[in-house]
C-alpha cells in the first residue's frame, strides 16, 4: 500500500507561483509512474501533469510550459512547481501513482489551491 498527502496549496495572485508537494509512504516511488489532478468547482477531475521512472513526462496542453512536474527519489517526495498561474488554475489538487503504466492506483486527499485575479 501507498500513502500520499498532499500540501502546499493556498492562495496566490494570477502571476504568481507556488509549489505543491506529495510525500509518499509505504512504498518507494521511484519505480512508479506518477501524477497530478486537479477537480475544478462543479467540474470533473482532470490531468495535469505525469511523470514515468523512464523519464518521460506529459502535461495538460494549458499548464505546459508554466508547471513542472519532478521528484526527490531520495525523500520519496514527487513536486508540481506552478508559475505563471491563471485563475482558471484554481481547484484541488491530487497527486496519484501507480506501479504499472496504465491507471493510477493510489490518491492522495488534495490540496486546495486559488488563483485570485
Amino acid at each position: 500500500q501507498v500513502q500520499l498527502v498532499e500540501s502546499g496549496g493556498g492562495l496566490v495572485q494570477a502571476g504568481g507561483s507556488l509549489r505543491l508537494s506529495c510525500a509518499a509512504s509505504g512504498r518507494t516511488l521511484d519505480s512508479y509512474k506518477v501524477g497530478w489532478f486537479r477537480q475544478a468547482p462543479g467540474k470533473e477531475r482532470e490531468f495535469v501533469a505525469a511523470d514515468w521512472s523512464d523519464g518521460r513526462q506529459n502535461y495538460e496542453t494549458s499548464v505546459r510550459g508554466r508547471f513542472t512536474i519532478s521528484r526527490d527519489n531520495s525523500k520519496n517526495i514527487v513536486y508540481l512547481q506552478m508559475s505563471r498561474v491563471e485563475p482558471d488554475d484554481t481547484g484541488v489538487y491530487f497527486c496519484a501513482a501507480t506501479p504499472g503504466f496504465g491507471t493510477y492506483d493510489y490518491w492522495g486527499q488534495g490540496t486546495q489551491v486559488t488563483v485570485s485575479s
